[in-house]
């Protein structure tokens, strides 16, 4: 078989890579190592920024998300001060959409299905072959039987435990590493969100998270140690150690309910460099992890597309190969910058095991700058919305 690109990873960042390539007329195979129903059944954060939202229109898959979206003009950051509102869209003119992402994906695949363009899922041994030549490959294995897909570029978009990073060589790639000594238990509940905008909560307690899926279900989130499992935490247990995080009016209007997910993901701030390795791409996880707070996820992976996208089409259409030569370093330089707002946003609000009392007042004079101060403000707002590509 022979293709121009082969993704490997069919989950959100590949399959908009898959579709913009489609539209401007590029062929791509999409490999994917699981099936569509278990890829759909991911529960994943869905804040997008502009950027993310004007990549889903271009794709032309934009319409549900305009339809069934909450556009968000802020958000609540609450402390033991009480809790105020940033303003995004006076602050920035831009807001955020609230749309999840697994309904990104189910987009996504809807129009990659519509297309004809084809995936193979359930793949198992993918290897990628001679990616610093100019005739590279991907093997595979599918129900027994071995393909062998020729191309001319691979993206891998197969997240952080995937193979596309690990094909670069050790002596050319350089990782960098935090881990944060806490994570974040998630409920999903089928019960109407607290409030109409997100509310970032710091307590003495720890930190907790009110977001939302939709007007009937909604994602709840409070900071707990790594040792934790989500069995040791009861429905009722969780709901009582929300409201205690939470500004007094604001748990006491908290409608509660069972939880039909619940789930604790530890905290990673995570960059491999470079991004490129001959005519292999990284793009998202493959390459960069971020932590939760400020859902820069899947906007940084979207943004890597963008860039990646565009050095394809240049490629392709002009015979011109900058952009390709220097995705890397176009994508490291966003990259970097929304590591340093979601590090900066984590260090605002969680509690770290020993902060001493000089730390704590650090902290919290950092909040009350932010709440007070409008510069900071925006600076607050322009990274969360989202950095221009």
């Amino acid at each position: 078989m022979r293709t121009q690109v082969v993704i490997v990873g069919g989950g959100p960042s590949g399959l908009l890579l898959g579709q913009l390539l489609h539209r401007a007329g590029i062929e791509a195979v999409v490999l994917e190592r699981k099936t569509r129903a278990y890829v759909l059944g991911r529960i994943r954060a869905g804040v997008l920024e502009t950027g993310l939202v004007r990549l889903m229109e271009r794709a032309g898959v934009a319409d549900r998300l305009h339809a069934e979206g909450f556009v968000h003009d802020g958000t609540e950051i609450a402390w033991e001060g009480g809790s105020f509102h940033v303003d995004f869209k006076a602050l920035t003119g831009t807001p955020v959409i609230v749309y999840g992402q697994t309904e990104v994906t189910r987009d996504l695949y809807d129009a990659r299905e519509a297309a004809g363009a084809q995936t193979i899922f359930e793949v198992e041994d993918v290897v990628i072959h001679d990616a610093d030549t100019d005739h590279p490959f991907v093997t595979l294995t599918r129900a027994g039987q071995s393909l062998r897909i020729d191309c001319d570029f691979v993206a891998g978009c197969d997240g952080f435990h995937g193979i596309s990073r690990q094909t670069i060589p050790l002596s050319v790639r350089r990782e960098y590493e935090k881990t944060y000594p806490f994570g974040w238990l998630g409920v999903l509940s089928e019960t109407p969100p607290v409030h109409d905008e997100l509310i970032y909560a710091n307590s003495a307690r720890g930190f907790a998270l009110c977001s939302m899926r939709n007007a009937n279900l909604s994602r709840y989130y409070i900071q707990c140690a790594l040792s934790d499992h989500p069995g040791d935490w009861t429905d009722d247990a969780f709901w009582a150690e929300l409201k205690r995080r939470l500004p007094p009016d604001v748990a006491e209007r908290l409608v509660t309910g069972p939880s039909i997910e619940k789930s604790i993901a530890p905290l990673r701030s995570f960059v491999t460099e470079p991004m490129r390795w001959g005519r292999l791409f990284l793009c998202g996880d493959a390459a960069h992890i971020v932590p939760p707070t400020g859902a820069k996820g899947l906007n940084t992976a979207a943004s890597d597309v963008h860039y990646l996208i565009d050095g394809l089409v240049r490629h392709y259409h002009d015979g011109d190969d900058e952009g390709l030569e220097r995705y890397s370093e176009r994508a490291l330089l966003r990259v970097w910058k929304a590591e340093r707002f979601s590090w900066w946003f984590s260090g605002l609000l969680h509690r770290y095991p020993h902060m001493a009392p000089f730390d704590l007042k650090m902290q919290q004079a950092d909040i009350a700058f932010l709440r007070d101060n409008e510069a900071q403000q925006r600076a607050f707002a322009e990274n969360y919305v989202g950095l221009p590509y």
